[in-house]
This record gives structure tokens, C-alpha cells and sequence, in this order.
């Protein structure tokens, strides 16, 4: 019979019939566990940015916090330096308004004068001038007192009761009386009364004040006398013409405005600075001062404030003088 095999053994036949073993699912299980380690690896990097993003846009939402909280600042300063600002504006058109008016008072004045001393300026014996809010009256020396002399001339007490009726009326000026003399040396008949033109410019000045404070009733808180001998001249005193315009009487009208008030961040600054300034300040040693009367050898002012308390005018030597 073909094909017979003596040596075949039926009983290991389900061997060679047995099918081989797959690594299929080895792989599927590696593929499986791979996955599952990329899917784990992935979601921690999701996660990882997650937290970064978290974190930036907290950073960034304090940040903007911050920034607003910056800008309310910022605001709330402008606003406080926008009242502060409308306040000084206030104040300011309040100060130029008041300004306006004491120039316009000023004006009229001038108009008042000019119109009773015009026989006087139109001989050249007064003169008017106004600038910066000031009112300014400059007489010769002939007009108000005899030469040599400090008492007021019966033609000078006339000239002054014109020029005080129009001062009297005004209760809000300052009004500087100031006296002038050339720079001729006094005469010897005079040096005991009037030692140098010092003397005899501030006698001048004082008695022109107490008369207009006395006969012409300008108030006497408003009044100043003040001499400056021949330091202040308005024309050489080489020639004789000079020296008669530098030997004068000047009357300074001043508004008296009260100081512009400062705000109150200025002030405060201004408190701190000064009481930084007087704490780095050393303190200064008392010294011990004694007083003496001493010849005046530079261009300074003698000044003296009216009194109320009536006095006869300086008198000096009937001897005629230059001046």
C-alpha cells in the first residue's frame, strides 16, 4: 500500500496538527502599556502648562492690579492737584482783580493831582509819574521851604494842603515821604544843627509828614519818613540845574495789598523747609551789643514812622543856605 509509513506513531499526530503560538498580544499588550505611559507622560505635560499658564496669567492679573491700583493713585493725585490748581486760579483772578482795582484808585489819584497842582507842574516845580502800580510826586525844595530850612514855607504849607487833601482819602496806601538833598557839604553857619545832609534830608521829610498827618488828616499809620541825603540823585550835580532838581521831596504811593495766600501743600513744604533749615542751622552765640552813634558813610536810608503826638517843627538858623 503507497504511503505506508511503519514508523508513524498515531499517538503524537495532535502535534504536528497543533497550530503555532502568535506574539500578538504581547504586542498589543506592549502597544497598550506604551500608550498608556505616552497618554500619562502627555497629561503630565498638559498639566505642567496648565500650571505655567495658571501661574502667568495669576502674575499678570497682579500685575494689572498693581497697575490699576498705581493709576487710582495717579488719579486721585491729579484730581487733589486739580481742586488745588482751581483754587490758586481763583485766588490768582481774585489778586489781579484787586490789582486792577488799586491801579485804576491809582489812576484817579493821579488825575486828581495833576488837576490841582497844575500851575506847579506846568512850571516844572512837580512832577507826576505812575508805573507798576505806583503813584509817584517829586517837588523842588523851593516850593516847600526857604533855603537853607527844614520848617515848611507858608507857600510850601499851601502846595501840601492841595497835595494832603488828595491824600487823605486814601485810607489803603502806603505813602513814603522821602527827602533829597545835592551833594553840596552843609554850610558851617548850619553844621550844629545839621551835622551833614543826612540831618537835613530827614528833617525835611518829617516835618512834611507830621503836616500832612496834622493840617491835611492823612492817616498816620500810612506814613513814612525816610532821608537819603544826596545818595539818591536824579541829575548830575556838577551844574546848577542838576543840583536844584536833586535837592527835592519825593511822596511814594504803594497799594497795601495783604499777601497772597499760599496752599496748603506749599505751606507745608515751605514749615518743613524752614524747620529743616534751623535744625542744620548752628546755634549762634549770644553776643553783647552796645550802641553808638556813628556818622552814616554809605548810601543807606535814615527812616522814621510818623507819630501821633504833636511836636513844634525843627527850626533851624535863619542864615540863608544853598539849599
Amino acid at each position: 500500500m503507497s504511503g505506508f509509513n511503519p514508523n508513524y506513531d498515531p499517538s503524537g499526530a495532535h502535534l504536528a496538527l497543533k497550530p503555532p503560538r502568535s506574539n500578538g498580544p504581547l504586542l498589543v499588550a506592549a502597544l497598550a502599556v506604551a500608550g498608556a505611559g505616552g497618554g500619562a507622560y502627555y497629561m503630565h505635560q498638559q498639566r505642567d502648562h496648565a500650571r505655567n499658564d495658571a501661574a502667568t496669567a495669576t502674575q499678570r492679573a497682579q500685575t494689572a492690579e498693581g497697575a490699576k491700583e498705581e493709576l487710582a493713585q495717579k488719579v486721585e493725585k491729579l484730581e487733589s492737584e486739580k481742586v488745588e490748581l482751581a483754587k490758586e486760579k481763583e485766588e490768582l483772578s481774585k489778586d489781579v482783580e484787586a490789582k486792577a482795582g488799586e491801579i485804576s484808585v491809582l489812576k484817579g489819584t493821579y488825575d486828581k493831582l495833576e488837576e490841582k497842582m497844575k500851575d506847579e507842574i506846568d512850571k516844572g516845580d512837580i512832577k507826576l509819574s505812575q508805573s507798576g502800580g505806583k503813584l509817584r510826586v517829586d517837588m523842588v525844595d523851593k516850593i516847600l521851604f526857604d533855603s537853607g530850612e527844614a520848617v515848611i514855607s507858608k507857600r510850601g504849607e499851601g502846595v501840601l494842603a492841595r497835595v494832603g487833601a488828595v491824600l487823605s482819602t486814601m485810607d489803603d496806601k502806603q505813602i513814603q515821604v522821602s527827602g533829597h538833598t545835592d551833594s553840596n557839604p552843609i554850610s558851617d553857619k548850619l553844621t550844629q544843627q545839621f551835622p551833614t545832609n543826612w540831618e537835613l534830608s530827614v528833617a525835611r521829610a518829617v516835618n512834611v509828614v507830621r503836616f500832612l498827618q496834622e493840617k491835611a488828616n492823612v492817616p498816620p499809620k500810612n506814613l513814612t519818613a525816610t532821608g537819603y541825603g544826596q545818595y539818591h540823585p536824579i541829575a548830575s550835580n556838577k551844574s546848577t540845574a542838576g543840583r536844584a532838581r536833586n535837592r527835592r521831596i519825593e511822596i511814594l504811593l504803594t497799594p497795601s495789598l495783604a499777601p497772597k495766600a499760599m496752599a496748603k501743600s506749599k505751606l507745608k513744604a515751605a514749615e518743613e523747609e524752614a524747620a529743616q533749615a534751623k535744625a542744620d542751622t548752628p546755634a549762634a552765640k549770644p553776643k553783647l551789643e552796645t550802641a553808638s552813634a556813628k556818622t552814616k558813610t554809605k548810601p543807606e536810608a535814615t527812616t522814621a514812622k510818623a507819630k501821633p503826638a504833636k511836636a513844634k517843627q525843627a527850626k533851624s538858623s535863619s542864615s540863608k543856605h544853598h539849599r
